[in-house]
């Protein structure tokens, strides 16, 4: 057992030492006609997508792979903000550097946060891992207490994001305002469709069976929605930049081993290595290409919310039978 721990203690030492979170810049639509739009993360600016289409100029701050928890802004997204006509956010914490941006940008803009109306989940749903501090902040300073960010991966939430975009859209460009709600309802209804799909995925695996662990605490709303137990947590916290200890490796090791656990969850965004190293170490599946902090790629059939959602969820259910 404890060389199992040694090992994953180096495997830990070597990432931290390395660079976490993608480069990332404004993911601009220029040539464009109509309202400006800015968006911070790329699961907001794929459901302005859904909503308006070409009918805006959508400015996407993220790109595919950043986390919002670490994004360090740029001199050019200042200069969009501050040409923006709506800038939409995640909130609950999550993107809380965009209020400085704002502030410094001089922005006239009408600012919106996507996820107003939706009850969070708590930040912290594994006490039993990362200390007192993490579980406050992470590496930045920044506050989690207001709850999980990670909304998205519910439907029912995200059908509320998209009828507060809609609504938003509506407000700043009227003469559309009837399409985007419209469009607002088709997605909604097209989220209805994914959700049966997920649902038909999990229903042959039998609850004792639904038992993960995940690189760290993104995946709740998932789970809560599809009946999924997270055993717990590699990185402590909602924010991927806290790091484990050796002794939160070895109590998760044992953890794996007497709950049964069938699979661990690496996500694409987060190097896989311990993960992997735990997955040796216990027997068990590791799943790597979760999209859990960013949309995929284009082409990745991981680059909307909806396929993220569809994406993510084959490969559990396939890991869980």
């Amino acid at each position: 057992m404890r060389k199992t721990w040694f090992g994953l203690a180096l495997v830990m030492a070597a990432l931290a030492a390395a660079t976490l979170g993608a480069a990332c810049g404004g993911d601009d639509d220029d040539g464009g006609e109509g309202v400006r739009v800015v968006a911070t993360t790329t699961q907001i600016g794929a459901l302005v997508r859904e909503v308006a289409g070409d009918r805006v100029q959508l400015t996407v701050l993220l790109q595919a792979g950043a986390d919002a928890h670490d994004y360090e802004p740029s001199p050019q997204d200042s200069r969009t903000l501050k040409n923006a006509d709506l800038v939409l956010k995640n909130g609950i914490g999550l993107d809380e550097w965009l209020d400085d941006l704002i502030k410094n940008s001089g922005t006239k803009a009408k600012v919106v946060v996507a996820t107003e109306g939706i009850e969070p989940l708590e930040g912290e749903a594994h006490d039993d891992h990362g200390s007192e501090a993490d579980k406050e902040k992470d590496d930045h300073g920044h506050e989690h207490g207001e709850g999980d960010p990670h909304v998205w991966h519910d439907p029912e939430n995200v059908k509320v994001m998209v009828k507060n975009i809609a609504e938003a859209l509506a407000e700043v460009d009227g003469e559309n305002a009837a399409t985007y709600r419209a469009d607002a309802e088709a997605y909604a209804k097209k989220l209805n469709e994914v959700d049966r799909e997920i649902r038909a995925l999990f229903e042959p695996i039998p609850a004792a069976a639904r038992k993960v662990v995940t690189n760290h605490e993104s995946l709740n709303y998932f789970a809560k929605r599809y009946q999924i137990e997270i055993i717990g947590a590699i990185i402590p916290g909602t924010a991927k930049e806290a790091q484990p200890s050796a002794q939160d490796l070895a109590k998760l090791t044992d953890l794996i081993r007497s709950e049964g656990v069938k699979a661990i969850l690496a996500e694409a965004e987060i190097d896989p290595k311990v993960a992997e190293q735990l997955a040796k170490d216990t027997g068990v599946r590791v799943v790597t290409g979760v999209y859990a902090d960013s949309l995929g790629p284009a082409g990745s059939g991981a680059d909307t919310v909806h396929g993220m959602l569809l994406h993510n969820a084959r490969l559990i259910a396939e890991a869980l039978r």
